[in-house]
């Protein structure tokens, strides 16, 4: 992996970081490259619990590097740098990915926005299950102004946060929406004077939380909006047979009583289901 993004993982917390400070965490070629194997990597690490997704320096990321748009202008094909081949296996290329591989990988990604995040980095923003946003901060669904559409799951995610009419709004106008308006309207979910630490401190927390039980939390609230409601029961009757008495649960149940720290055994594939 490159030095684009690194990651430092304790007790179950992966510290994920943008690592381009120079340019507000800007996304290059590199930079795709580097969200997606850290996506890969730690979607099939049993042992991560939560993620905090957040940008080193003063900005989460400004969007897609200048370069590229630049390479857009001049060119004939103008593809530039952005992927747009589906990764084999996936329904995603990897710009899709990068945003994506946080909404799909099984532990919950709790993302810390400072500064700017903007097109690309909105969208990478919105693929975290909880988003924590500073007051200052800036949001925006940015592409219309490069003559573009959202298309590293944008479309999909966006609406799915704000609602189509505000949604629609976002996306033609691409205007800037600050901390308090981003948490009103969903692109955020709290605003924090400390958006790092309050994501690092709600990590710990559900580190501390039985990790099939998270993850099959995930996965059903992640599915609620797009199957059925029978099938959506029938998804909870699944996993909450598989839950009830298996190791992770007595042990939650006897800590409670016990008035001790629950010990829990990681899931044995990051992408465990039930049945």
């Amino acid at each position: 992996m490159s030095d684009r993004v690194t990651i430092e993982t304790t007790n179950g917390v992966a510290d994920v970081r943008l690592n381009r400070p120079d340019k507000m965490n800007a996304v290059d070629g590199d930079m795709f490259r580097a969200l997606a194997e850290a996506g890969e990597s730690l979607a099939s690490d049993p042992a991560v619990r939560a993620v905090v997704l957040s940008g080193e320096g003063k900005a989460f990321c400004a969007g897609l590097d200048f370069g590229s748009f630049t390479a857009m202008a001049e060119s004939d094909e103008p593809k530039a740098d952005v992927p747009v081949q589906l990764d084999e296996g996936r329904i995603t290329h990897r710009g899709q990915q990068v945003a994506w591989c946080w909404t799909d990988m099984a532990a919950p990604v709790i993302c810390a926005i400072t500064g700017v995040a903007l097109g690309a980095g909105c969208q990478i923003a919105l693929g975290a299950d909880i988003r924590f946003i500073a007051p200052d901060a800036r949001m925006s669904v940015l592409e219309i102004r490069w003559g573009l559409v959202p298309d590293m799951t944008g479309t999909q995610t966006l609406m799915r946060h704000v609602g189509l009419d505000v949604a629609k709004d976002l996306t033609f106008t691409g205007r800037m929406v600050e901390g308090p308006e981003a948490v009103q309207l969903g692109l955020a979910t709290h605003l924090s004077d400390t958006p790092f630490d309050d994501a690092m401190s709600m990590a710990r927390e559900i580190a501390q939380k039985n990790p099939h039980a998270v993850q099959a939390a995930k996965r059903l609230l992640n599915d609620a909006h797009h199957v059925s409601v029978a099938d959506g029961f029938a998804a909870e009757r699944a996993e909450i047979a598989a839950l009830i008495g298996s190791p992770n649960q007595v042990e939650a149940v006897n800590a409670f009583f016990e008035k001790r720290d629950p010990v829990y055994a990681a899931p044995t594939q990051s992408n465990e289901t039930a049945g």
